[in-house]
């Protein structure tokens, strides 16, 4: 039986084998390589930090996740496929409420800055922050 996530090391597990799968996708790795260049570890480490904030209640994410997405070249079939490596990555790993509960908040994030980016692209308009 898996564990559920409890833990720092648990979060940089799920992070590590999620953005894995993430920079050897056929439809992603392209966009995020692209975004993300060299700076992997960084982004990474900012990765641990909003996780640990959203599941384990430590807060130590200080920003505001959508405006790095907000111009990026992406529709609903991105969200979709980052769900499903999410999902994934979340099935081979874990089970338990803290599983179930990053599923529901991926989700939910996905749904959102999918929302507010079609906005912004089928107005072209720009984000006020």
């Amino acid at each position: 039986m898996q564990k559920d996530i409890s833990n720092i090391d648990d979060i940089k597990q799920l992070v590590d084998t999620f953005y894995a799968k993430i920079q050897q996708d056929e439809l992603l790795a392209g966009i995020f390589n692209k975004v993300i260049q060299n700076n992997w570890p960084k982004h990474l480490e900012k990765m641990y930090a909003f996780w640990q904030t959203v599941l384990l209640e430590e807060h130590t994410y200080y920003g505001a996740p959508f405006m790095p997405h907000a111009n990026l070249p992406v529709s609903k079939k991105h969200f979709d496929r980052w769900l499903i490596l999410f999902y994934k990555t979340l099935d081979e790993l874990f089970d338990g409420e803290k599983a179930n509960e990053a599923r529901w908040r991926a989700t939910k994030m996905a749904e959102m800055f999918q929302l507010k980016i079609a906005h912004y692209q089928q107005t072209n308009s720009k984000p006020l922050i």
